[in-house]
C-alpha cells in the first residue's frame, strides 16, 4: 500500500501504517522520545491529509500486526462486519465528516462502534480539532448499571478517591466521608491499596462496604488492587462490588502489569458469580494511560495514542461498569505539557466512547509537569462538555498516597453547578434525602460523621 502525499512541492512518504499512523499524531513528548513523531508541523500536515485519504478498509485489512500479541488478535475477534458496512465505503476524512454531520445521531454512532478497529478510530482523532472531538462525543450515550446509573447524557458523576499512604482503616474513612459530604462518589468510592496484601484487600472492601451499608448509599466500592487478589478476595467471599485493572494495548505492555486476558476471563467470571449484584450488571473497572506501552518498552513501533486506544478493545471484552483514563498521570516524558493533557484526554473520551466505552478522565498532572490546575480546569469543562461519564475526584485534588494532582471534590461540585449536570439519579435522590448540597442544612462535622460509624477492625 503506497503511503504518500505531495505538500508544498515536497513528496511526503511513509513507510507502513505504523509510521503513517505516529506522523499524523498531534505533538507529543512521548512520541518524540520513541523516535516515531513527525519531524515537524509540515510533515504532520503531509501525514495527517495522507491519512484523510485512506480508505477505512485499508485500516481494517492492515490491522497493526504484532505477532504472538493477544491484543492484536482480540481486535480481529471482536470485528462486526454488519456493523462495519455503513461506513466501510468512506475514507478517514470521509468518515470524520460523517460523525460530525448534524444529521448523524448518536444511536447511529452507538450501532457502528462495534464495527470499528481501535485503528480507524484513532486514525479518525487524529485529523480532528479539540472541538470536534467534543462535538462527536458530545453525541454518544454509553450507560451502565449496578447500584447507580452511570453515563445518562446531562449528568456526570464522579469517583471519590479517598486514599491513604499506609491503608489507614480511619484515613480512609475520613477521606471518603469528606468526599461524600461534597457529593462524590456515585460512579464509585474507589481506592489504591498502597500494598497488594491480600488481607490488607479485604480489609479496605470491608472499611468501604462498612460506609456504603450504614450510610445506605446507592453507589459501589472498589479496591484496586490486582486482579489477581481480586479473585483471591472473592473466592474467600469478601464484599467486592468491582474487579479493577490497569490494562494496556499490546500484551507485552500487559505482561508488565501481569495480566493474561485468560486472567481477565477469571475474573469476570467470578465477579459475576458472586451475586452481589442485580442480573445484567456491569462489574469490571478498568484504568488505562497514554505512555503507558512505550513506558514498558512494549509499543512496537506504535505511537501511544494508537496503544492507548488498542487498550480499549480489552476493556470493552468486559462489559465494565467504568473506564477512565489516567491522562496526566506517567509524567512529561510522554505529556509534557497542559496542552499535550488537555490533547490526550479529549483523544482518549472520544475514542473509548466511540467504541462504545463508558469513558471517564482522571483529570491530572504529576508535580514535574509543565501543567497546573488551570489546565485542569480547562480539561474539565471541556470534558463536561463532550459528555463524560465520570471524573475523579481527591481530597484537596492532592493525591497523598500516589503523589500527583487530581481534581478536588470541589472541582466537581463547581462543574455540575456551572454547566447543570447533576449527579446519577439514585445518588442525587440519597443526597437530597441527607441535605447534601442543601444551603439550609447544617451537615455534621467529619469528625461527627466519623465517629458515627461502626469500622471493621485495623
Amino acid at each position: 500500500m503506497a503511503l504518500s502525499y505531495d505538500l508544498g512541492g515536497t513528496r511526503y512518504r511513509f513507510a507502513s501504517l505504523k509510521t503513517l499512523l505516529a506522523k499524523a499524531t498531534p505533538e507529543r513528548s512521548g512520541d518524540i522520545l520513541a523516535g516515531i513523531a513527525a519531524d515537524g508541523p509540515v510533515e504532520r500536515l503531509a501525514a495527517q491529509h495522507c491519512l484523510a485519504d485512506l480508505p477505512l478498509k485499508a485500516l481494517r485489512e492492515d490491522i497493526l500486526e504484532v505477532d504472538g500479541d493477544d491484543v492484536t488478535a482480540l481486535i480481529a475477534a471482536q470485528f462486526n462486519e454488519v456493523a462495519f458496512a455503513p461506513v466501510s465505503g468512506m475514507t478517514v476524512g470521509t468518515f470524520r465528516d460523517w460523525l460530525l454531520a448534524p444529521t448523524t445521531t448518536g444511536a447511529e454512532l452507538a450501532a457502528i462502534g462495534i464495527g470499528l478497529t481501535p485503528e480507524m478510530v484513532a486514525a479518525v482523532s487524529k485529523i480532528m480539532r479539540a472541538q470536534d472531538l467534543i462535538a462527536v462525543a458530545a453525541k454518544i450515550e454509553v450507560v451502565t448499571r449496578f447500584r447507580s446509573t452511570i453515563g445518562l447524557q446531562g449528568h456526570i458523576a464522579t469517583r471519590n478517591q479517598p486514599n491513604h499512604p499506609t491503608d489507614d482503616t480511619q484515613g480512609i474513612a475520613l477521606s471518603a466521608l469528606d468526599g461524600l459530604l461534597h457529593g462524590a462518589g456515585d460512579a464509585v468510592i474507589g481506592v489504591n491499596p498502597a500494598t497488594d496484601a491480600l488481607p490488607d484487600y479485604i480489609r479496605i472492601c470491608e472499611v468501604l462496604e462498612a460506609i456504603r451499608t450504614q450510610l445506605d448509599i446507592p453507589t459501589q466500592h472498589c479496591c484496586l488492587g490486582h486482579v489477581t487478589t481480586a479473585i483471591a478476595a472473592i473466592a474467600q467471599n469478601a464484599p467486592v462490588d468491582l474487579v479493577f485493572q490497569s490494562v494496556a494495548g499490546s500484551q507485552k505492555a500487559n505482561d508488565g502489569f501481569g495480566v493474561t486476558l485468560p486472567m481477565l476471563d477469571e475474573a469476570y467470571d467470578a465477579i459475576h458469580g458472586l451475586g452481589r449484584a442485580p442480573a445484567g450488571s456491569n462489574l469490571m473497572y478498568f484504568e488505562t494511560g497514554q505512555g503507558a506501552a512505550l513506558s514498558a518498552q512494549a509499543h512496537h513501533g506504535m505511537d501511544q495514542q494508537t496503544l492507548e486506544t488498542r487498550a480499549y478493545a480489552v476493556a470493552r471484552q468486559y462489559k465494565p461498569l467504568l473506564v477512565n483514563t489516567v491522562v496526566g498521570f506517567i509524567g512529561p516524558e510522554y505529556l509534557a505539557d497542559g496542552k499535550q493533557i488537555i490533547r490526550a484526554g479529549l483523544e482518549d473520551h472520544f475514542c473509548g466512547k466511540l467504541l462504545g466505552l463508558p469513558m471517564g478522565v482522571d483529570i491530572c498532572y504529576t508535580n514535574h509537569s509543565y501543567a497546573d490546575q488551570e489546565d485542569m480546569d480547562i480539561l474539565l469543562t471541556s470534558l463536561a462538555a463532550a459528555g463524560v461519564n465520570f471524573v475523579i475526584t481527591v481530597p484537596g485534588a492532592d493525591d497523598i498516597m500516589l503523589n500527583y494532582q487530581s481534581l478536588s471534590f470541589q472541582d466537581a461540585q463547581f462543574i455540575r453547578d456551572t454547566l447543570k449536570c447533576p449527579p446519577a439519579p439514585e445518588f442525587a435522590k440519597w443526597m437530597r434525602a441527607n441535605g447534601i448540597g442543601d444551603p439550609n442544612v447544617q451537615l455534621p462535622s467529619l469528625a461527627q460523621a466519623l465517629q458515627n460509624l461502626k469500622l471493621p477492625a485495623a
